[in-house]
């Protein structure tokens, strides 16, 4: 990739806006300088060589990426698995779990991050309106949209459901989905989504295990023509089906445009949906597929980091995928899933980065400790791990980083 070049000064005053990024590696290998203003990069050229026009910060050391998005949360359960009693969902309970969760993500180098948001029954439309207050307050940090995911849409049972989906959109979901397998009628419950997907403009991300072939086929021919599209998963049941099976049912899911996001780190919902969806068979079939982090220290993952890059580490030390191509599932294929702007990092991309400690992707993904989060041109975030050893001859005669303290003896 050759060098951005830098873009004409224009006047005589300093960009107050403006950051430069010092000496990081590309995953090409190359140390350079990346000059960002207004949002953007503006510039990107050899270390050393563009001079700051207000704030810097040394990446010596570090990876800089495109920063990753997340684009299956579920911010209003999160954080919910030691709960004493039963889960409150008061506005303000809800508003800050979400607004943890995401900050929680946000401090992994998530920037967008895309929340499934229950709605109906007896909680009504509140868990939805506190995610968007959320989203709100967010604003500046991390961008967060909401997924509106309505529990019946379909006979006597799901005139409320629909009524409550529209009112969602109105509200400012701006994402309708749902969870197709559990209505009576799957097909007719994702046919109505797309309808009112249609009617508003919205982008569809449906929850399905992806067991059943026939309502994939199904899903895919009602998608096809779909804009500005269709995500599906996690879709771990596909994975169990019989390979010529899910090879045609991929094939139908490719050639509709239908994306699958994964879900890596474990599932979000029953324990006999866990696994992950069959990640090279769908690539291979030519489906976008992009990796998720689903439950975040709920009842379905109590443990659930809500890190990317652990989604990244786990489809290439489990699924045999290359570093590249597995982080390619949290960052450009994530942020296509959401709709979000593609991120290189050359001048003109939007400055959405993550620098983590490291040369290589395929050591960031397996010890990424330190790492400093770029949202729309400004550090947001950063992790700082710092590795000490007490004094010993190995440590000296290896010259093993690490940073001495008084209290630790030999």
């Amino acid at each position: 990739m050759p060098d951005s070049q830098p873009q004409p000064p224009g006047g005589a005053t300093a960009d107050t806006t403006a950051l430069l990024l010092c000496g990081a590696r590309l995953t090409d290998g190359r140390t350079v300088d990346v000059r960002l203003s207004g949002g953007n990069i503006e510039a990107v050229g050899t270390a050393g060589s563009l001079s700051p026009r207000s704030a810097r910060v040394d990446l010596s050391g570090y990876l800089l990426l495109p920063a990753p998005a997340e684009p299956h949360a579920h911010g209003d359960t999160a954080l919910t698995a030691d709960s004493p009693g039963p889960v409150s969902y008061e506005t303000e309970d809800v508003q800050r779990r979400v607004t943890e969760a995401a900050l929680l993500q946000l401090g992994h180098g998530a920037t967008a991050l895309r929340s499934h948001v229950r709605i109906g029954d007896v909680h009504g439309l509140g868990p939805l309106e506190a995610v968007l207050q959320a989203r709100r307050s967010l604003r500046g940090l991390a961008d967060l949209t909401a997924v509106a995911v309505p529990r019946l849409l379909t006979g006597v049972a799901g005139a409320d459901g629909l009524a409550m989906l529209r009112d969602a959109v109105k509200m400012g979901a701006s994402v309708v989905g749902g969870c197709p397998d559990a209505d009576p009628d799957p097909a007719g419950y994702a046919e109505t989504v797309l309808e009112v997907a249609a009617e508003h403009g919205c982008p569809v991300d449906l929850h399905t295990h992806g067991d059943d072939p026939a309502r994939l086929a199904r899903l895919a021919a009602m998608a096809g023509g779909l804009r500005p599209g269709v995500v599906i998963g996690p879709c771990a049941g596909l994975a169990r089906l019989p390979r010529e099976v899910a090879s045609r049912a991929a094939d139908r899911l490719a050639a509709a445009g239908v994306t699958v996001v994964c879900v890596p780190q474990g599932g979000c919902g029953a324990i006999e949906h866990r696994g992950n969806a069959p990640v090279r068979l769908l690539r291979a079939a030519g489906v976008r597929v992009a990796a998720g982090s689903g439950a975040l220290r709920d009842v379905s993952n109590p443990v659930g980091r809500g890190d990317p890059l652990e989604a990244a580490y786990l489809l290439a030390s489990q699924g045999g995928m290359r570093a590249r191509d597995a982080y390619g599932t949290v960052a450009g294929a994530a942020r296509a899933a959401m709709g979000l702007s593609e991120v290189r990092v050359e001048a003109g991309f939007p400055a959405e980065l993550l620098a983590v400690r490291g040369e290589r992707i395929s050591g960031v993904l397996s010890l990424a400790y330190s790492r400093i989060v770029i949202h729309r041109g400004r550090v947001v975030a950063r992790t700082s791990a710092v590795r000490e050893y007490c004094d010993s001859a190995a440590v000296v005669a290896l010259e093993l980083p690490r940073q001495g303290r008084p209290d630790l003896g030999p």
